[in-house]
């Protein structure tokens, strides 16, 4: 298979800018696992993923993995299931929980950063270190995308280079799961945004 064959749908000059890109992915469960594949398909040239999660059973109704894969680092699974996508993104995957301590030092190539924490309190430790040490780069993060219901009111809001995807409202509780299609549609907006941003930022 070549790469003409693999993006024959694709125009080759957002090819070429999505070929060239490098990609910073904070988390890889529910959004991040499936940001991970959209932007794959999409023809990203590098991913850079950290997490430091195994994958337990409760993360397959959501998450992008297989029950042959329980047990294993998420990063590693998820890094073999991408290159079973496609050859032509580099993966590059750390084991580790990110801090401000080690955030520059993973990813420090990437040009957009999209945030697939599960907890507030990772998400805003996220979003402060980003913006204080990249404040030129995007960041794409997301609030309240748990339960069902009409996608709506899901939104982008955008505030400069922090773009923030979700209702801002839905958290698990008694009664509002974490389901997969909902996740699924944030995530695919996060990615979408994302090769939208670097088509306009080579303008």
């Amino acid at each position: 298979m070549t790469r003409n064959e693999f993006f024959g749908a694709h125009d080759p000059r957002q090819l070429e800018i999505w070929q060239k890109a490098t990609i910073g992915i904070a988390g890889a469960g529910g959004l991040g696992s499936n940001i991970a594949i959209a932007l794959t398909r999409a023809g990203i040239g590098r991913l850079i993923i950290a997490d430091f999660d195994l994958v337990s059973p409760s993360n397959l109704n959501r998450q992008q993995y297989f029950m042959d894969q329980i047990g294993e680092p998420k990063v590693e699974a998820l890094r073999h299931n991408l290159e079973r996508i496609s050859p032509y993104t580099r993966i590059d995957i750390y084991q580790d929980k990110i801090d401000p301590s080690n955030l520059s030092l993973i990813y420090s190539d990437a040009q957009i950063m999209l945030e697939a924490f599960d907890l507030a309190d990772q998400k805003a430790m996220l979003l402060e270190a980003w913006t204080a040490k990249y404040p030129e780069r995007h960041l794409i993060a997301a609030s309240g995308l748990a339960g069902v219901g009409s996608g709506e009111n899901i939104k982008i809001e955008h505030y400069g280079k922090l773009h923030i995807i979700g209702d801002g409202i839905s958290e698990l509780s008694p009664g509002i799961s974490p389901v997969s299609a909902r996740v699924a549609i944030v995530a695919a907006m996060q990615a979408n945004l994302c090769l939208e941003l670097l088509l306009k930022e080579s303008q």
